[in-house]
């Protein structure tokens, strides 16, 4: 029998996440919720229908206990921001039932993917731990999507560049009806952008105030959990709770063809060796492209601008982690 420590819950799901599967997840988590009364002491659910529809419903929760994102990374992504838009002292906690194509953030928390039955018992069985969250001002969005927020929150992912672009690939072809999804999405959209060749951006970085540094650059991410792109190891060793973030940017340009065997490596975390790339961490980075043409993403949703000022925000967010959390 469900344990009752959800308290006061509130459920937003994307029914058309995982190829429309979070629609028959979020009626499953309905009648689970309906059944075992003694797992929350109230219970509603919410359903998004438009972009950043779920930052807007998350804001308005004050006062509950839980929060649930059932979707993909950019579902919970609007939800994470949406709760950092509540005073700290009546925020909710938040849980997830990823439901994606990538659930990169799932990976990080241990939590089991796109199986609504074992996510709800990873909840009621789970315990909550604060994370800390990364938070990016742009000079062209220089303010969040959450009322009076000072930036985008995230909790995965930020990266410029090459890897901003495939992610942004990936996004376009899931709208176009794509039949993959996460990793072998992502390696495909890798192939199809690093072919096509690039000269890098130019930009100047400055990694916790110190000096500036000026690259070329073909990758510059900024983690919080160790994978991007359905299971990428970019960051291995990152994890949401350490006080920093963790970097991995290219300091020379590598050939397509060596390119592409980092890309390679990178998803079982191998390419950290390489001398080509930097692997480092830090509470802050500023970040300028002067040509203002870099892509961006910010858990795998575009970010517009050409100035960037990056921090750590931490314990920013309390969140419910399997039992068997690793960190």
């Amino acid at each position: 029998m469900a344990s009752a420590h959800l308290g006061r819950t509130l459920v937003i799901a994307n029914p058309t996440s995982h190829s429309g599967k979070g629609a028959a997840a979020a009626q499953r988590v309905q009648r689970f919720f309906e059944s075992y009364r003694n797992a929350s002491s109230t219970f509603d659910l919410e359903l998004t229908h438009a972009p950043l529809e779920g930052v807007d419903i998350a804001a308005a929760a004050g006062g509950m206990d839980t929060v649930v994102a059932l979707g993909g990374d950019g579902l919970i992504h609007e939800v994470v921001n949406g709760l950092m838009a509540i005073d700290q002292r009546d925020r909710p906690r938040l849980g997830i039932i990823p439901m994606g194509s990538g659930n990169d953030f799932a990976r990080t928390l241990g939590c089991t993917p796109n199986n609504p039955d074992a996510s709800l018992g990873e909840l009621l069985g789970g315990l909550p731990r604060l994370i800390d969250l990364g938070l990016v001002r742009s000079d062209l969005v220089p303010e969040g999507p959450a009322p009076k927020s000072p930036g985008t929150y995230f909790m995965e992912t930020l990266s410029f560049g090459l890897d901003a672009a495939i992610a942004i690939d990936t996004i376009n072809r899931r709208s176009a009806g794509t039949s993959q999804e996460g990793s072998a999405l992502f390696l495909t959209s890798s192939i199809k952008i690093v072919a096509a060749g690039s000269k890098g951006f130019g930009c100047t970085v400055r990694i916790d105030g110190g000096d500036p540094i000026k690259l070329q650059s073909l990758i510059f991410a900024i983690q919080n959990g160790p994978t991007y792109g359905g299971g990428f190891r970019i960051c291995p060793d990152a994890l949401p709770n350490d006080g920093t973030l963790n970097l991995c940017y290219n300091v020379k340009k590598p050939p397509v063809p060596w390119l592409m065997v980092l890309l390679g490596l990178a998803r079982f975390g191998r390419h950290t060796r390489s001398r080509s790339l930097v692997m480092d961490t830090a509470k802050s980075v500023g970040i300028e492209f002067p040509d203002g043409d870099a892509p961006c993403q910010v858990d795998g949703e575009p970010l517009l601008g050409s100035r960037f000022e990056v921090s750590v925000v931490p314990k920013a967010l309390s969140v419910i982690v399997p039992s068997g959390c690793r960190w």
